[in-house]
């Protein structure tokens, strides 16, 4: 796990947007955690309390696993995680077109380039012509490549992971699959991996970990492409699969699942056996049966 409860102050330029991306907390939920106001713009110098905690869904030796739903990249160097930080990824569909959707599946970095040129892809190019825009086939390094100054190519065809110009889309679903990186966090990844290094994406919304004290952590992406038939079930099958089931705090449990708000939480249970199935640590009717 990474990240945990924290405060979080405002600064001069910040909006929910620019907020949810550096620390990677969907703006409904800090809206709903702090009671604040849409209709009135946060201030500069305003403390926001925030959840940043968040469950790797795998772990390497050494490589990078990407966490499609949780919209996070864990870099883990010597068998320790050595980075983590929120990204951006594809959009679920376009005009009824799931063509950019991020790809799960096993790559490589292949190669490294520094102020990149973007050859643009023909799907893109056609993009373009639908919206009446410009139609581009390369752009050169500079301010408006969309690629930024960064840029590591994957072994998946059209895969990268690259600086963003476009910094609220971080922790967002707005690229065309690539990975999206924010300017704070690609410089530093850029010099520490090295082309060779071997990585994931992983498609995986229910994530559940154990701590050292022995506390039962859930955390619930949204099912953004729609994979997983039946995401309860999948917590459930996790919570036998870990012999938690009778550990957890169901009502909680119900709260998580129904808010998929991207970011772990304590669901540790009262202590002691379940009294009877009425008891709110007992499975509620919206469990259904294995």
């Amino acid at each position: 796990m990474t990240g945990g409860e924290t405060i979080y102050r405002v600064v001069n330029g910040d909006s929910l947007l620019l907020i949810s991306a550096k620390l990677g907390v969907d703006t409904a939920t800090i809206v709903r955690e702090n009671n604040l106001d849409r209709t009135r713009h946060i201030q500069p110098g305003q403390e926001l309390k925030l959840n940043t905690r968040k469950i790797a869904p795998k772990t390497l030796e050494n490589g990078i696993i990407i966490d499609i739903p949780g919209r996070m990249l864990y870099y883990f160097k010597s068998g320790k995680l050595e980075m983590s930080f929120p990204v951006g990824l594809g959009m679920p569909q376009w005009k009824g077109m799931i063509r950019w959707r991020t790809p799960s599946g096993i790559f490589t970095i292949t190669r490294k380039e520094k102020d990149p040129t973007w050859y643009v892809p023909a799907s893109i190019q056609e993009q373009m012509r639908m919206q009446s825009k410009p139609v581009l086939t390369v752009v050169p390094p500079g301010p408006d490549n969309p690629l930024g100054r960064y840029a590591l190519y994957t072994s998946l065809p059209g895969i990268a992971i690259h600086e963003t110009i476009w910094p609220m889309t971080v922790y967002g679903f707005r690229s065309h699959g690539c990975v999206r990186v924010s300017t704070q966090h690609i410089e530093k990844f850029f010099d520490e991996v090295e082309a060779g290094t071997p990585g994931e994406l992983v498609y995986e919304p229910v994530k559940l970990a154990i701590n050292d004290e022995g506390k039962v952590f859930l955390e619930v992406d949204p099912d953004i492409y729609r994979k997983v038939t039946n995401v309860t079930g999948e917590v459930i099958k996790r919570f036998y699969e870990t012999g938690v089931a009778d550990l957890v705090d169901w009502d909680k449990v119900k709260r998580i699942v129904h808010d998929k708000s991207g970011n772990a939480e304590d669901i540790t249970g009262s202590p002691g056996p379940v009294a009877n199935p009425q008891t709110p640590t007992s499975p509620p009717s919206f469990i259904p049966n294995r």
